[in-house]
C-alpha cells in the first residue's frame, strides 16, 4: 500500500526560542474507542468502517487528530490490549484495507490519524510466545521474554515478589512437553500479556520495523501505552512490599519508568524523523512525578506525554492551580507541549467522577449528583481548552455522558472485574457505546444492538438530540472549539499570567485572553473582563460585574 502524508504542519506557538513547534503542539485530539465509537456492519460492535463513517462528525466538531485504541489482530483477553499480530486487523474491526480507507478519508478531511502501539507485552497468542512455550527450555524464542526458573526446593515459587497490576504474582509457571511444571514467564498484566524482554535485539529490531510499516501506511503517530514498562531492573530484583499497586506513581519501580526506556524511544525519534509531515510519538508514562514524565520528552524522545496528575486532580480551585503550574513548569525545559486530559477509557468519566464527594480517586462506582457532575464537567472542559499546550477528548465527553454505574454483573466484560484483588474492574462504565440518535435499538450505534447495554436515557444525550441545540454540551465543544482554533490567544504556549481571584475561584490571563473558573458551590461577583466569548452556564452582566454561576468557566477577550 502507498504512503499517503498528513498535510503540512500548520501549529503556531507562542513558546520561548529555540523550543520546538508543530502541529501537536496545540492539537486537540480525539480518542475514539472503536468498540464503542461506532458499528459499520451491525454485529454489535464498532468498527474501522463505523468510524469511517463517522469522521464527518468528527471534523465538524473542530478536533485535529484521532487517536484510535488498539485494533490489531488480538484474542482480546484484554480489550486488544494482547496484541497476536502487529501488522494485522483484528477481524471484529475489519481488514487493513478498511483501515487504509479510514487513513485516507481522515486525510481528505484535513484530520491526523494517531495509533495504539502496544510494545511492553504481547498476547501469549503471538507467534513468537507460542513457540517459546512449544520448544521448551532452552528456546532461543524464550530470550525474547522473560522467563525464569522459580524459588524454593522444586521451582515452586515465583523467581520474584512482582505482583501484576491485574492482581495476583507478575508470574505464571509453564508445564513442560513431559508434564512436568517448567520455568515461569513474567506479566504485568494478565497472563495472558507476557512482558517482552527489551534486552533481546530482535525485540527492538521488531518494533523499529513495526513502526515503519505503520509509518508507510500513512500514520500521523503512536499513543505507546505502558510506555514506562519495557526495561526492568537488571537481575529482576524483589519489591520487598505487597499492594504494589498501591505504591504506583509514588517512587520508581524496579519495573516501572527505568531509565533505559529511554534509549529506546531515541531511537524511534530518529525513524519518525525520516518521515515528512511532522509524525509524533505519545508517551502513556505513568511517573512518580511531572519532573520524570518530562523526560520522556525530551528534545531527542517522543514528542507529547499524558498528564496523569491533572486528571486525577479533583474540582477545586487551589489544587488546580498548583497542578497546572507544575506541569507547566515540567514541560517548559524540554520544550514539549503540556498535554491537559479529563477522561479516556481507564477512568471513571468525569462527569460522574465530579458529581461525587473529593478524594475517591479516579474509580467511582456511584453515581453521584448528576446535575452537579455535568456543570463541573462543562466548566472543566472550558478550563481545560483554555491552558496552553494540547488537550485530549475522550469519545462522548463532548456530549457530557456520564458513567454508566449500574451495569449489571453479568454483562461486565472489563477482564480485571473478573480478578481478585486486582484493578476496580468497573472500566466498562466509561466504555458503553455512545450514542448518535434519539430512538433506535442502539441510538444509532449500529443497527445490530450494542455490545453493552446502553441507558434508557442515552436517547436524549445523543449527538442528534443535541445538535443545534442551544446550551447543549456539544454545542458548547463546537464552540470552544472553534474559538481555540482562531482566537490567538489560546492553544500553544508555555505560561499563564494568573491574576488576583477569590478564594475557590481562578483567574488567569493569556494574550487578549482572560478565563475565569469559579469550583465553589455558590455564585460569586467577579468585575468584568472584557467582552464574553464563551460561558459553561448562562451568565449575566451589568456595567461592572459578573455574578459567576456555581461551577462555571468563562472565557474573555479582552
Amino acid at each position: 500500500m502507498t504512503q499517503h502524508l498528513a498535510a503540512p504542519s500548520t501549529g503556531t506557538s507562542d513558546a520561548a526560542p529555540g523550543h520546538r513547534t508543530g502541529w501537536w503542539q496545540d492539537a486537540v485530539i480525539y480518542q475514539v474507542y472503536p468498540r464503542s465509537f461506532a458499528d459499520g456492519n451491525g454485529d454489535g460492535m464498532g468498527d474501522l468502517a463505523g468510524v469511517r463513517d463517522r469522521l464527518p462528525y468528527l471534523k465538524n466538531l473542530g478536533v485535529d487528530a484521532v487517536w484510535l485504541s488498539p485494533f490489531y489482530a488480538s484474542p482480546q483477553a484484554d480489550a486488544g490490549y494482547d496484541v497476536s499480530d502487529y501488522r494485522a486487523i483484528d477481524p471484529m474491526f475489519g481488514t487493513l484495507l478498511d483501515a487504509d480507507a479510514l487513513i485516507r478519508d481522515a486525510h481528505d478531511l484535513g484530520l491526523r490519524i494517531i495509533v495504539d502501539l502496544v510494545p511492553n507485552h504481547s498476547s501469549d497468542q503471538h507467534e513468537w510466545f507460542k513457540r517459546a512455550l512449544a520448544e521448551g527450555p532452552g528456546s532461543a524464542l524464550r530470550e525474547r521474554y522473560h522467563f525464569r526458573p522459580g524459588k524454593g526446593t522444586d521451582g515452586e515459587l515465583p523467581p520474584n515478589d512482582w505482583e501484576s497490576i491485574f492482581g495476583g504474582p507478575a508470574w505464571t509457571r509453564t508445564t513442560d512437553s513431559d508434564g512436568t511444571p517448567g520455568d515461569w514467564y513474567l506479566h504485568l498484566f494478565a497472563p495472558e500479556q507476557p512482558d517482552f524482554n527489551w534486552e533481546h535485539p530482535a525485540v527492538a529490531d521488531e518494533f523499529r520495523s513495526i513502526l515503519r510499516f505503520w509509518l508507510d501506511m500513512g500514520v500521523d503517530g503512536f499513543r505507546v501505552d505502558v510506555a514506562h514498562g519495557l526495561v526492568k531492573a537488571e537481575g529482576l530484583p524483589d519489591l520487598g512490599a505487597h499492594d504494589q499497586l498501591k505504591l504506583l506513581g509514588n517512587d520508581v519501580m524496579p519495573f516501572f519508568d527505568q531509565d533505559g526506556v529511554h534509549e529506546i524511544y531515541r531511537s524511534w525519534r530518529t525513524i519518525l524523523d525520516e518521515y515528512p509531515g511532522d509524525r509524533i510519538a505519545v508517551a502513556e508514562a505513568w511517573t512518580p512525578t511531572v519532573e520524570r514524565t518530562a523526560n520522556y520528552v525530551r528534545h531527542d524522545e517522543m514528542h507529547q506525554a499524558f498528564n496523569f496528575q491533572y486528571l486525577s486532580t479533583d474540582w477545586d480551585a487551589a489544587e488546580l492551580r498548583k497542578v497546572i503550574d507544575v506541569s507547566l513548569d515540567a514541560m517548559r525545559p524540554v520544550g514539549a507541549p503540556t498535554t491537559w486530559v479529563l477522561s479516556n477509557h481507564d477512568v471513571t468519566r468525569h462527569a460522574t467522577r465530579f458529581a461525587n464527594a473529593p478524594g475517591l480517586g479516579t474509580q467511582i462506582r456511584t453515581a453521584g449528583d448528576r446535575e452537579m457532575g455535568l456543570r463541573r464537567a462543562r466548566a472543566a472542559s472550558l478550563l481545560m481548552l483554555a491552558l496552553p499546550g494540547s488537550a485530549y477528548v475522550y469519545q462522548g465527553e463532548e456530549l457530557g455522558l456520564p458513567d454508566v454505574t449500574d451495569l449489571p454483573d453479568e454483562a461486565r466484560q472489563d477482564p480485571s472485574f473478573f480478578r481478585a484483588d486486582g484493578q476496580d474492574g468497573f472500566r466498562d462504565g466509561c466504555r458503553v457505546p455512545i450514542p448518535w440518535t434519539r430512538d433506535g435499538s442502539s441510538y444509532g450505534f449500529g443497527d445490530g444492538g450494542s455490545w453493552l447495554p446502553q441507558p434508557d436515557s442515552w436517547g436524549e444525550l445523543s449527538i442528534e438530540a443535541q445538535t443545534g441545540r442551544a446550551g447543549s454540551t456539544l454545542e458548547l465543544y463546537r464552540a470552544a472549539l472553534a474559538t481555540r482554533r482562531v482566537h490567538p490567544g489560546l492553544g500553544a504556549g508555555t505560561a499563564v499570567e494568573w491574576l488576583d481571584a477569590p478564594e475557590g475561584l481562578l483567574a488567569f490571563a493569556r494574550p487578549g485572553f482572560v478565563c475565569t473558573v469559579n469550583t465553589t458551590g455558590r455564585p460569586v461577583r467577579i468585575p468584568v473582563r472584557g467582552q464574553v466569548l464563551l460561558s459553561s452556564s448562562p451568565v449575566v452582566t451589568d456595567s461592572a460585574e459578573i455574578e459567576l454561576p456555581a461551577d462555571t468557566t468563562v472565557w474573555w477577550t479582552v
